[in-house]
């Protein structure tokens, strides 16, 4: 019989704490990590870095800033001795948020803990209106405790200083952009969002050898495009699926909620329509 006098073992499943703001209406964030993560055979905990009625792309918002409860709340998992096969972050909303993230890292990750960082920053060849130099550089910090990054072509040129340009990347320029990424220190990183012509590539590099898949482009750029894509990604990783495959995996998924989102006619500040297809995201098992 069990030791009924002994401390509970809360570790064993696998988990993975995902630190991002949640947002109540526009699918991103932890409202897409936590179903997605989990569907995928993985416990998501939740780690909010505010609350916000709909996300900022919306004309108007409501946002309660969750900075000041971060210690004490993540203080409580430790009483619970909790630890983490994978740490997932996301939008980071203050220098100070950058701190409290360092900080878990160092309290809750461990040898075996897979940590994927999104670096949410800009897009369009923009660095978002919110992110001042100091947090830039708090995001090349940061990324250098990653296994595995996420950015988008334009947070990989500003990670990594790299001028961008539109339109065509040619590829001696895409494996510069990807040799920088790797000096930073993560072994898995994976572009997204490379514009060729009428497709969308996404650049994949598992210690310096890389891999690009394509996908027709399909509709407009979506809010909460990338957490969608780094929430498959971060799961996979936990379950031992191959980097390679878990990008096209992820790629292809995000393809399938943006024609579905396309069908209905949704506003693209509504996100993808994930969870009319999530059924068909599949729980695999693999071993690198």
């Amino acid at each position: 019989m069990p030791d009924k006098t002994s401390a509970p073992d809360h570790n064993r499943q696998n988990k993975i704490a995902a630190i991002n703001d949640m947002t109540g209406f526009g699918r991103c964030s932890l409202a897409v990590s936590i179903p997605i993560i989990s569907r995928l055979g993985v416990q998501c905990c939740a780690v909010p870095t505010a609350i916000l009625s709909n996300h900022t792309g919306f004309p108007s918002f409501f946002l309660d800033d969750y900075t000041r409860h971060f210690t004490a709340y993540t203080d409580e998992w430790k009483k619970l001795g909790l630890r983490f096969r994978g740490i997932l972050t996301g939008f980071l909303g203050s220098a100070e948020q950058f701190e409290l993230v360092e900080q878990f890292l160092t309290d809750f990750a461990d040898a075996d803990t897979i940590v994927c960082v999104d670096p949410v920053m800009g897009d369009y060849g923009r660095v978002y209106s919110s992110y001042t130099e100091e947090m830039c550089r708090a995001m090349r910090s940061l990324v250098r405790r990653a296994d595995i990054i996420t950015p988008n072509l334009t947070e990989a040129c500003i990670l990594t200083d790299t001028p961008y340009h539109e339109g065509h990347w040619a590829q001696k320029e895409l494996m510069e952009l990807l040799r920088r990424l790797h000096e930073l220190g993560a072994d898995k990183i994976v572009i997204t969002g490379i514009p060729q012509g009428e497709y969308i590539a996404n650049l994949s590099s598992t210690g310096g050898n890389p891999s690009l898949t394509r996908q027709h482009r399909a509709g407009e750029q979506r809010n909460g495009t990338g957490d969608v894509f780094s929430s498959v990604i971060i799961a996979d990783a936990v379950n031992g699926v191959a980097f390679d495959r878990s990008v096209r995996r992820a790629s292809s998924f995000v393809k399938k909620c943006i024609l579905r989102s396309m069908e209905l006619d949704l506003p693209v500040t509504d996100g993808l329509c994930f969870e009319e297809v999530l059924g068909e995201l599949k729980w695999e098992k693999g071993y690198e």
